[in-house]
């Protein structure tokens, strides 16, 4: 796709949307250029310590977490429904077992460091300013703890929105 930078002044979309439904691809690369990313659908848009701000969540057996804990920024990328299935592959397949960018057909572009997908509609380019580790101590509602059966909690990353690059139609 073509992209043009837009302001977040400019952005209109409906984050419950955009994130819980039509999901996103969080994608890091490690110091030596590789890159893995990973499909989510839990994630937070909003203004923090004077900040527009994106939030997202990764387990800590994901291979994608790795990357942007090594990472100074990461990107999250949103994909046209016709996508979905290639999403869904990218959420149950490790890239520790195959290259399953490849697999799928995607291009890895990048901005600066920052890699994103060719073919995304939509891409947040952040800078990761806070990480941290959800723990059911913090719970308040308890019915939380549902959500993770093995423990096994997630660390939340919130990242500066440093760029948004919104699909050219042509």
């Amino acid at each position: 796709m073509n992209f043009k930078e837009i302001k977040v002044s400019e952005f209109n979309k409906n984050p419950f949307e955009l994130i819980g439904q039509e999901w996103m691809l969080i994608t890091a690369a490690k110091p030596d250029g590789v890159i893995n990313t990973m499909t989510a659908s839990w994630g937070t848009m909003g203004v923090m310590w004077g900040k527009n701000i994106i939030g997202c969540v990764i387990k800590p057996q994901r291979y994608t977490k790795e990357f942007v804990d090594s990472a100074t920024t990461f990107s999250l990328s949103f994909f046209p429904r016709k996508f979905q299935d290639k999403l869904i592959y990218l959420g149950d397949v490790s890239g520790r077992d195959e290259d399953k960018i490849a697999k799928v057909n995607l291009t890895p572009a990048y901005d600066g460091q920052t890699p994103y997908f060719n073919e995304a509609n939509l891409v947040f380019i952040c800078q990761k300013i806070f990480a941290q580790d959800i723990i059911p101590q913090s719970f308040i509602d308890k019915t939380i703890g549902n959500w993770y059966p093995k423990s096994d909690y997630h660390t939340m990353y919130i990242g500066e929105i440093i760029k948004i690059l919104h699909e050219i139609k042509i």
